[in-house]
C-alpha cells in the first residue's frame, strides 16, 4: 500500500520524520508532497521546493521505505485542491494528516485519512525553528542531520535572518 503524507516542511524536522518512521509501520511505499512549493524567500516559507526536496529526500535515505518526493503547488480553490494532488502524485490509497482542512478536503474526496500523534510539538513546529534560526538559538538539534547539512549549503540561517530584517510588510512566521 501507498500513502501520502504532505507538509511544507520549512524545514522538515524531528517531529516530520517521526510521523515518517510512524507511517513507515503501515505502508510499503510513502509520497511525501512538498506543499507551498511555489512560496520561498519569506519568514513563513525561507526555503526552496528543490531545497526542501533535499531536506526530505537525505533525511529519510536510511529508512527502510521506498519514497517519491513530490513538490505539491498551493491552489486558491481548496475544492479542487485533491485532485491537483493527485495528479501531482504517484497513486495513494491513504493520506496522512493532522491538518484539520486537509482532512476535511481528502475525506470529501473519498480518500482515507489517517492521523497521527503529534511529537514533541511544543519546539517541534517550524515557526519556533525559524524564529530560533533568526534569534541565534539552537535549532540544530531539533532537524535530522542531513537537514542540518542543506541549510547550511544553502546559507538558509543567512537568508532567514536577511529575510526578517527586510520583512516590511509585518508578516509573521
Amino acid at each position: 500500500m501507498r500513502g501520502f503524507y504532505i507538509g511544507r516542511f520549512q524545514p522538515f524536522h524531528d517531529g516530520h520524520l517521526h510521523m515518517v518512521e510512524e507511517i513507515a509501520e503501515e505502508v510499503d511505499e510513502l509520497v511525501l508532497g512538498i506543499g507551498s512549493a511555489g512560496d520561498s524567500h519569506s519568514t513563513r516559507n525561507p526555503f526552496t521546493a528543490g531545497e526542501r526536496v533535499m531536506m526530505v529526500t537525505k533525511a529519510v535515505e536510511d529508512l527502510d521505505l521506498t519514497t517519491y518526493v513530490v513538490p505539491i503547488e498551493d491552489l486558491e480553490r481548496n475544492s479542487v485542491w485533491v485532485s491537483h494532488v493527485q495528479s501531482m502524485s504517484p497513486a495513494f490509497q491513504v493520506a496522512y494528516s493532522n491538518n484539520p482542512l486537509v482532512i476535511r478536503l481528502f475525506e470529501e474526496a473519498g480518500v482515507e485519512v489517517r492521523q497521527s500523534p503529534m511529537f514533541r510539538r511544543d519546539v517541534l513546529e517550524g515557526t519556533e525553528l525559524r524564529e530560533r534560526m533568526i534569534h541565534d538559538r539552537d535549532w540544530q538539534t531539533l532537524v535530522p542531520d542531513a537537514v542540518v547539512e542543506v541549510i547550511e549549503e544553502t546559507d538558509g540561517v543567512d537568508r532567514i535572518r536577511r529575510i526578517a530584517e527586510t520583512d516590511s510588510n509585518g508578516s509573521s512566521l
